[in-house]
């Protein structure tokens, strides 16, 4: 029989301290939930084939567009769809932001950029 276990994702976040390098809590169906902890801002990506789910645990997050921005308050999600250029950014500047993130197992952190934030599927890390 399978085992079904719950997850405390305070205490996964608990576990960590740096920013931008998300870890994976979850996987079901081919996709990954990974927690992470953010400040300041991520780079102008873009992900071609995966959509991109954002939820603020605590602090608060901007999802800039080229045409606008999304603002998010904790416990609230939105979905970045494939293929639009976006760039992650805190609104808190005196202490991380937690998020949850759920994607495709294959995307990559930083999608078709490559610079010193990106992680790479392979190299994530499974609390």
């Amino acid at each position: 029989m399978a085992r079904v276990e719950k997850t405390r994702l305070a205490d996964k976040l608990s576990r960590f301290h740096d920013l931008w390098n998300p870890r994976v809590v979850a996987e079901l169906n081919g996709q990954m939930v990974k927690v992470a902890k953010v400040q300041g801002q991520h780079v102008w990506h873009r992900h071609a084939d995966e959509d991109e789910l954002f939820l603020v645990l605590s602090g608060r997050l901007r999802i800039e567009l080229r045409d606008g921005h999304v603002d998010l308050e904790p416990g609230e999600l939105a979905v970045v769809p494939r293929g639009v250029e976006h760039r992650p950014v805190t609104l808190d500047d005196d202490a991380p932001t937690e998020i949850l993130l759920f994607e495709p197992a294959a995307t990559r952190s930083t999608g078709d950029v490559d610079c010193d934030l990106t992680v790479e599927p392979e190299d994530l890390e499974r609390l």
